[in-house]
């Protein structure tokens, strides 16, 4: 977790320097752990972690908000975790949480066997849209991304922005990585933000990479690559809020709710 911890403070530094306003970090950013119950015996508390409490410091130092995926003990099983993504604001304050809905319980075949149930307690509601320097923030993580109900519904309460920090494997983000965050931006008509780790972790496994930025009409405003390297990058794009708006007015997404339900 030191190590990881040094490699997003050298994030923050990048962002900085490029002149961001926020910094999205990936899913898991503290660590990703080769069996579930190596998972569980590596988790702390927010409150005491000293991952989470590097990032706030520097959160603090820089004036800089950052959004990341980390591990919190699960209030409900001594022998599971929460797959959290909390949002630290400019002053090195905790403001938000939001806990994955939707648990990775793939068997691939001739690929991976993931079962993220077997250390990872399911998160229960969705997180309201919450105002930001960039806009109105809203929280999903990496598999939330199959499932377009919860960006549907944070961009009816008021979301400019979505989230999908991610530890795609290569396999499923080969084949349909760009084309999920491309439908939930067209169809929310709201900028996606998904951040995603790169390269290989363990020997059992290895993540896609190519984080992307893109725009409510489905543009790829920024895409990194798909091979780890000596220091991490960062791509940067501009949220402009009244493209969000000229895109909604221009083309109204009216539903038929006397026909089906309304999410």
């Amino acid at each position: 977790m030191a190590h990881n911890l040094s490699q997003c403070r050298l994030l923050v530094k990048k962002a900085v320097a490029a002149g961001a306003k926020a910094l999205f970090l990936p899913e898991a950013s503290d660590y990703i752990a080769p069996t579930a119950s190596k998972t569980v015996s590596l988790v702390q508390p927010a409150s005491s972690s000293p991952f989470v409490l590097g990032l706030q410091a520097s959160a603090q130092e820089h004036r800089l908000p950052i959004n990341v995926g980390i591990h919190e003990p699960s209030p409900k099983n001594q022998n599971k975790v929460m797959n959290s993504l909390v949002w630290i604001n400019e002053e090195g304050q905790l403001e938000h949480r939001y806990r994955k809905l939707h648990l990775f319980d793939v068997d691939i075949p001739g690929g991976p066997i993931l079962k993220e149930s077997n250390s990872v307690e399911k998160g229960t509601g969705i997180v309201p849209p919450f105002s930001t320097p960039v806009g109105n923030v809203g929280l999903l993580i990496c598999f939330d991304l199959r499932f377009p109900e919860p960006s549907i519904a944070l961009r009816h309460q008021g979301a400019h922005i979505i989230t999908y920090p991610s530890a795609f494997t290569v396999g499923t983000g080969k084949a349909h990585w760009s084309a999920l965050l491309r439908a939930r931006a067209i169809e929310s008509q709201s900028y996606v933000i998904a951040a995603a780790q790169v390269g290989s972790h363990n020997e059992k496994r290895a993540s896609y990479g190519h984080s992307m930025i893109v725009s409510p009409w489905g543009d790829i405003m920024a895409e990194l690559g798909g091979e780890k390297k000596d220091e991490p990058e960062v791509a940067v794009g501009e949220i402009d809020l009244e493209s969000i708006e000229k895109i909604r007015k221009e083309m109204p997404l009216l539903r038929r709710t006397d026909v089906y339900p309304e999410i």
